[in-house]
C-alpha cells in the first residue's frame, strides 16, 4: 500500500458523512513522519444573512468547529487543525493544491438525485484535484 507524507482531510458535519473513518484511513497511509491536516471550510454567508447576525459570528463558529474537531483528531500525532472560510469544494482544492498535499481524504454521503444536477463537493475535488483521492462512504 502506497504510504503518503502530506494528506488533506476535510471533515464535514453532515450526518452520514464518516470523519472518523476518512482519519483512521488517513492515519493508516500517512508515511512514517507524514502529515496529515484535518480541514473544516465554514461557507460563507450572504451579505444580507450576515448582516443580521453578530459582528463576531465567524470567531464564534471557527471556535465552534474547532471545538468539534479537536477530539476527532486527538489519537493522530502532529496532526493539525484548519478551519477556513469560503466555498468548499474550490477551498478544499485550492489549499491541497498551495499546501504541497499529495493525497486527500474525503467522507462522502451517499449521493442523490440533486447530486447528478449539481454534483457534490466530493465529486468536484475527484474530478479536479491535482493529487491523489481518497473517497470514504
Amino acid at each position: 500500500m502506497p504510504k503518503y507524507n502530506n494528506i488533506l482531510v476535510p471533515v464535514s458535519f453532515e450526518a452520514d458523512c464518516n470523519a472518523a473513518q476518512a482519519l483512521e484511513i488517513a492515519d493508516a497511509i500517512r508515511a512514517s513522519g507524514g502529515r496529515i491536516t484535518v480541514l473544516h471550510v465554514l461557507e460563507q454567508l450572504p451579505q444580507y444573512a450576515s448582516d443580521q447576525l453578530p459582528a463576531d459570528h465567524m470567531e464564534i463558529a471557527r471556535s465552534t468547529v474547532t471545538g468539534k474537531l479537536t477530539p476527532l483528531a486527538r489519537d493522530l500525532p502532529d496532526a493539525e487543525i484548519v478551519v477556513v472560510e469560503g466555498h468548499s469544494a474550490r477551498v478544499l482544492l485550492d489549499y491541497a493544491e498551495e499546501n504541497a498535499k499529495d493525497c486527500i481524504v474525503l467522507a462522502s454521503h451517499r449521493p442523490g438525485m440533486q447530486d447528478l444536477f449539481l454534483g457534490s463537493t466530493a465529486a468536484r475535488v475527484v474530478r479536479q484535484a491535482r493529487c491523489l483521492v481518497h473517497v470514504v462512504r
